[in-house]
């Protein structure tokens, strides 16, 4: 299935011109199955799948098809931001993976922000693959940073230490941001002193592999195409489990953090995250850190970064259960180390395992436009299999986070530093 975008000029009228172009890495689509970004004058609004007939123009068949995807409405746009966006410090965790890495530094560093600097965190690295790619083709152009303690977490906290600008944003190194990413990403904070994280819209970049076509399928990390904000003082009413389904927030891909918010809370706990006994938790930690402090959080889908997902059924199932032990290990986290939301979590917790046990069942209820048969649709069904992993995950992940912080403890780290117990 090919990646794609297409930008109509006005979606009501259909000689119009479109713009078609492949996804970052990617080649033109010619015919077969398509995946399409749809956007408005640079603006994502939508994806849409279909199928390019032989000999077919594809710029004028994927027009038709995306303004049928409109046809019911366009997203509302993201408010106008009334100052220009604050200086950002942009953090890549990485290990082991300069090749990757090199494609994400140079979306990086193509931003439109007008003030940024690029930090690079190797973390526990093997070899000095990382710190030659940096020295050798970004000199005086991206910031390296070396953390031994394994663990994303960690990774992130000297990213956060490292960080000289009021925002701190988040990426990965398996990414390619759109040039508009990190000006989508923290206008909101000029707008908002209550808001202490925003985060974007994450698509795939490429659809090669059944196992990336079937991640997709169920809604992959995409949020949607509307902006929300989500505020403690007024919890959504269609969120019953507010703050605690973290997962629906977005993702440590594709986030930013006001510097003062993330250090007054603490930043990330070190115990969760990729690279520990916890596998995941570390980004949902930090959001639900945030939001338990009064903070504001704000989904800004015009944040984009194109994703590459992972691509075999091993890497898919090592996937799921890492996100059912990082669920488990993200709540325990914030149980031992914020005692006073244990009420509030306990008031939560039948909602919540009926909650788990219809993620692991059906992934994506809601329509984010997919793959079609999307959403445990008959084309793409999730594998029982799957389901089951994630469920083990889930058992697991609070054994997982107590073994994490035993093992930085034998290193004499000893975990989140400054208010704990909050």
């Amino acid at each position: 299935m090919t990646v794609c975008e297409i930008d109509l000029g006005d979606p009501r009228d259909p000689a119009a011109p479109a713009v078609l172009r492949p996804a970052p890495g990617g080649r033109p689509p010619t015919g077969g199955e398509v995946y399409a970004l749809v956007r408005l004058r640079g603006r994502p609004v939508a994806t849409a799948v279909g199928r390019i007939a032989p000999g077919e123009d594809p710029a004028r068949a994927l027009a038709a098809l995306a303004r049928a995807r409109l046809a019911g409405g366009v997203p509302a746009g993201p408010p106008a931001p009334a100052a220009a966006p604050p200086r950002t410090s942009v953090v890549v965790a990485t290990r082991e993976r300069a090749d990757r890495l090199a494609r994400a530094l140079d979306s990086l560093l193509a931003q439109d922000h007008p003030d940024f600097a690029v930090v690079v965190v190797d973390n526990a690295p093997a070899t000095d693959a990382t710190r030659d790619l940096v020295d050798r083709a970004y000199a005086g152009r991206v910031r390296y940073v070396r953390e031994d303690v394994p663990g994303l977490a960690s990774a992130h906290n000297a990213g956060v230490r490292a960080a000289d600008g009021d925002v701190v944003a988040f990426t990965d190194d398996d990414v390619v941001a759109d040039p508009h990413w990190l000006t989508a990403l923290t206008a909101p904070f000029a707008a908002d002193e209550r808001l202490g994280c925003t985060t974007g819209l994450i698509l795939p970049a490429l659809l090669r592999t059944p196992a990336q076509i079937l991640l997709e399928s169920h809604g992959g990390f995409a949020k949607g195409f509307e902006p929300r904000l989500y505020d403690p003082l007024s919890p959504p009413p269609d969120q019953p489990l507010f703050p605690f389904a973290a997962g629906s927030f977005g993702s440590g891909a594709n986030m930013a953090f006001r510097v003062r918010a993330l250090r007054d809370t603490g930043g990330f706990d070190p115990a969760t995250g990729t690279g520990t006994a916890a596998r995941g938790g570390d980004d949902l930690y930090g959001f639900v850190s945030v939001l338990a402090a009064g903070h504001r959080l704000r989904y800004a889908p015009d944040a984009l970064v194109w994703h590459h997902h992972r691509e075999t059924w091993q890497d898919l199932r090592e996937q799921a259960y890492g996100y059912g032990a990082g669920l488990t290990a993200y709540l325990t986290a914030l149980l031992v180390r914020r005692p006073a939301l244990l009420p509030a979590a306990l008031a939560r917790l039948p909602r919540g395992l009926a909650h788990a046990r219809a993620l692991t069942a059906a992934r994506g209820a809601a329509d984010t436009g997919a793959v079609p048969g999307q959403h445990g649709g008959a084309a793409h069904p999730w594998p029982r299999a799957l389901s089951r992993l994630e469920r083990r995950g889930m058992l697991y992940g609070p054994v997982g986070y107590l073994r994490a912080r035993r093992a930085l403890s034998s290193r004499g780290v000893h975990g989140v530093p400054a208010r704990e117990g909050r």
